[in-house]
């Protein structure tokens, strides 16, 4: 009797399957980086994960690609035989391969390990400087036109609202909400570029790129979109090459990055802001920024700065300064310590804001006990753009206590409360609350002592509420008025001008029959902000002064001209009206 061989396939050469193995691997490996955008880089997670996938799939092909040897029928093998037999095959031929795997796991564990706080608290604890402040010397008292009273959530409602009003867009773009805070022209600001409606829309309009982008003034409440020129190319909706990510690894495949922000220089130019991501402690341990890829939003232009231009304001994320902090507050006395004993053990609240100070935009949040509980300890104040961070002492209400503070005065109207933002009102740490009603917008304001909370002043405008706190203040016995033993003058007020300096609302009050102008601070004074013309007022005053540098801030100063003027001025007697 004749026998019969099993027809199977030929297989490959050894040649051939290392040939279409790589060809395969390479192929899923640019498909998964493309689509993934892991850095090249051995501090990066990704890394790791990109090369065992590309392991994995290598071994696959020749798992698959391998055939073993042709046996006659004669020979019967057990299905343990034949896998033993694919085992061999395989292990023979993908060895390195395997090496390279256990090893790519193994780095990765001990880099885990070596990078955990437990072996490295003091490392962790110096991420962070945090130096000890004076509130009131540090924090001047900020003036009612940089007092932002809209929370992100609220801004961005306001910009996807000002899209809808633009008939020759809002069927092509939508608001992205890729907003960020910034000081734009000494104000403080939201900006957002638009983004395409969906993939079609893109397809049609991604030849003239993104035609604008939405600033919302964080003050006046007033939502602009600013139309370009040339439309901008680079952005996260664009789906291919043009997206950021896969822009920015393309052109920097070995930098980390953090997620890019979206910024306007000073003359109103879009760019994208991505700092650069650094691991300092171990492999995996200790993550920071170290300078910025700053990318033309138009051209795709790139350019990496160790030290960004002082118009850049977010280059460290609240996030990321939050969790450095925590290292710092936590790891006082070791790792043990924190877990355990928590002796002068803090951390930060659970929420930040935004204050916009000396043309840059600071990080505010409050820092409390290991044991969060009703009560801070003080707050922390981080510059975005270059990480110098202040600690100030001022034990008081957390912001999720003052929140319920300010909600309890106006519980019958059902607002709710924004994040607090921390202002300095008459030397006081003072948080400030914006309340909004159920459609997302701000309706009143409200100034919560961090210290006692229970003073509650609320306003519908925020000068409004500030010259009621003060006067609670005042009440309260927490500030007094400071009396200056002065010559007198008395007369009917003729003229009154305002001005914002350094943070102080003043009055300049001109009387009856004299060509001097009396600078009287609201913020000592309350009572002037009730002036008319007309009243009759008693005013002690010091002695004159030469005009002051900051008249050049009240439009327009020419009025002052052929006049002294007298500094810090008060009112002794107030409106009589004779």
């Amino acid at each position: 009797m004749k026998k019969q061989t099993s027809k199977l396939r030929k297989p490959l050469g050894p040649v051939g399957r290392l040939l279409v193995s790589l060809l395969i691997t390479a192929a899923v490996g640019f498909a998964y980086f493309y689509v993934s955008l892991p850095a090249i880089n051995p501090q990066s997670g990704d890394f790791y994960s990109f090369l065992a996938i590309l392991c994995v799939v290598y071994s696959i092909s020749v798992f698959f690609l391998a055939a073993p040897v042709t046996k006659t029928d004669a020979v019967v093998r057990t299905p343990r035989e034949k896998v033993k037999e694919w085992l061999q095959f395989v292990r023979k031929s993908c060895l390195p391969v395997l090496i390279l795997f256990v090893a790519i796991i193994a780095v990765a564990l001990v880099g885990q390990i070596i990078s955990l706080p437990i072996f490295r608290a003091a490392a962790y604890r110096e991420l962070l400087t945090v130096q000890t402040g004076d509130f009131a010397a540090d924090v001047a008292q900020i003036s009612f036109n940089e007092i932002p009273t809209l929370d992100r959530s609220s801004a961005e409602f306001l910009g996807d609202r000002q899209m809808g009003t633009l008939s020759d867009m809002v069927s092509q773009f939508e608001y992205s909400g890729d907003s960020t805070q910034i000081n734009y022209q000494g104000r403080p600001v939201r900006v957002a570029p638009i983004a395409y409606a969906d993939l079609i829309k893109w397809f049609t309009n991604r030849g003239s790129g993104l035609p604008a982008y939405v600033v919302v003034d964080m003050v006046t409440q007033e939502a602009t979109v600013t139309r370009l020129t040339e439309g901008m190319k680079y952005s996260f909706s664009e789906p291919l090459n043009r997206n950021i990510l896969r822009h920015l690894r393309f052109q920097y495949p070995t930098m980390m990055f953090a997620t890019p922000e979206f910024e306007i220089n000073e003359e109103g130019h879009p760019y994208w802001i991505a700092p650069r991501v650094v691991k300092r402690i171990g492999l995996f341990g200790g993550v920071d920024i170290q300078g910025a890829v700053l990318v033309d939003a138009v051209t795709g232009e790139c350019q990496y700065h160790e030290e960004v231009p002082n118009w850049v304001d977010t280059l460290y994320v609240p996030e990321l300064i939050m969790q450095q902090y925590d290292y710092y507050g936590t790891l006082i006395h070791g790792f043990i310590n924190s877990v355990l004993g928590q002796k002068d053990v803090t951390q930060t609240t659970d929420g930040y804001n935004y204050i916009a100070m000396n043309d840059d935009v600071y990080m505010y949040t409050g820092v409390t006990s290991a044991n969060a509980d009703q009560s801070n300890l003080g707050f922390l104040l981080t510059n975005q753009r270059t990480k110098e961070t202040h600690f100030y002492t001022a034990p008081g209400a957390t912001e999720a206590a003052a929140r319920a503070s300010a909600e309890g005065v106006v519980q019958d109207l059902g607002y709710n409360s924004t994040f607090p933002l921390l202002l300095n009102i008459s030397g006081e740490p003072t948080y400030f609350i914006p309340l909004k009603d159920a459609t997302n917008l701000v309706k009143t304001y409200a100034m919560v002592n961090v210290a006692q909370y229970q003073i509650v002043a609320t306003g519908t405008t925020v000068s409004a509420c500030e010259q009621s706190y003060i006067q609670m203040l005042t009440d309260k016995g927490v500030t007094q008025v400071e009396l200056l033993p002065q010559t007198e003058a008395k007369g009917q007020v003729t003229e009154i001008r305002t001005a914002v300096i350094e943070g102080n609302s003043y009055y300049f009050l001109r009387l009856q029959g004299e060509k001097v102008f009396y600078s009287i601070s609201a913020a000592q004074n309350r009572e002037v902000v009730t002036l008319n013309v007309g009243d009759t007022v008693t005013i002690e005053y010091a002695q004159p002064l030469p005009p002051n540098p900051y008249l050049d801030s009240v439009p327009p100063p020419s009025i002052y001209d052929g006049y002294t003027l007298y500094i810090n001025e008060r009112m002794t007697v107030f409106p009589n009206n004779e």
